[in-house]
């Protein structure tokens, strides 16, 4: 009777624990359902906010666009090897399973990021002293961090860098806006996404990428240093991977410079007082950011970098391993 009784605490107990449902960082039971929502409305947001750098620079998104000749840079969509419904690369080539057509398996499309990442380093070659400029698509022209993003880019330009951005509307075409009026070289690095996005017309020399880690590449292979204004998980994506290739060595000499202390303060406090406190990072990985409001600091700081001796090693290591 005893083990019995123990036997059906236990089985009471498996079916309290059972019952629980995970939480969302709203708090909110994170059953399938919810998180096929949340998904529908994270994307519906991204083509929101999107839309909303377009509108608000007085541009009409080209997702609104009819489909007929439009002038300007567009994208050229290839469907040899697009499934019927909306996914972008991206996506098909993360999923597994089977497939029948020679042309939707993995190997043709290990050939098709092969003559990206080529396409890529073609159109790329001849930036020299490239500055990538990240931070939200959803920026006006009448956002303080949209005229400082401009004004940064203006500076280097001027200094003799290269802009890259990601080609789209906000802080990405203020950057551009900069680089163009100073009469510097503008390059924007566009993304496949399921709705299109579009470049800014401040871009003068423009690739279109399906996947997102070859474009990450292209911004680190052709950036001398970042320079990040406010924006959100893109952005967020950009500032750790950069901090995670110096941590580790896999770069050298690189800077990443925060602009909008307000707007970073929260996560550099966090950073500080949980990540740093319970050292799964050391004190040095906190000054690997530089953290200013003013895009004369920010330009100056990427300008000192470039012209340290540290820097002059950097780039002789990079010329080597290029000549090998």
């Amino acid at each position: 009777m005893k083990k019995k009784a123990t036997a059906a605490k236990k089985s009471a107990k498996t079916k309290r624990v059972s019952a629980k449902h995970p939480r969302t960082a709203t708090g909110k039971k994170a059953h399938p359902a919810m998180l096929a929502s949340a998904e529908e409305r994270s994307r519906e947001g991204a083509r929101e906010r999107t839309e909303a750098g377009h509108i608000m620079a007085g541009r009409t998104p080209p997702s609104r666009k009819s489909k007929g000749r439009r002038a300007g840079a567009t994208r050229v969509v290839d469907d040899a090897i697009r499934d019927h419904e909306a996914a972008t690369e991206d996506e098909k080539l993360l999923q597994s399973g089977p497939a029948t057509d020679f042309t939707r398996t993995d190997p043709w499309r290990v050939m098709r990021i092969m003559g990206e990442f080529i396409e890529g380093f073609d159109t790329l070659a001849p930036v020299e002293k490239g500055v990538t400029i990240f931070g939200s698509a959803r920026t006006s022209p009448e956002d303080p961090m949209y005229q400082a993003a401009q004004e940064t880019a203006r500076l280097l330009a001027e200094a003799g860098f290269s802009i890259i951005t990601g080609a789209g509307p906000g802080i990405m075409e203020a950057a551009n806006k900069g680089a163009k009026i100073a009469g510097g070289r503008s390059v924007g690095c566009n993304i496949e996404l399921p709705f299109e996005q579009g470049a800014n017309p401040y871009v003068d020399t423009l690739v279109n990428f399906r996947y997102f880690f070859v474009r990450k590449t292209m911004f680190i292979k052709y950036s001398f240093a970042f320079v990040i204004f406010p924006g959100g998980f893109g952005t967020l994506d950009e500032l750790f991977e950069a901090i995670t290739l110096i941590q580790t060595g896999k770069i050298y000499q690189f800077p990443v410079i925060l602009v909008g202390r307000h707007y970073w303060a929260g996560l550099l406090r966090w950073l500080q007082s949980r990540v740093l406190v319970e050292k799964k990072i050391s004190p040095g990985d906190i000054d690997l950011m530089i953290l200013t409001d003013d895009p004369a600091e920010a330009a100056q700081a990427v300008i000192d970098a470039f012209e340290s001796p540290a820097a002059a090693f950097g780039k002789r290591r990079g010329a080597e391993a290029a000549s090998t």
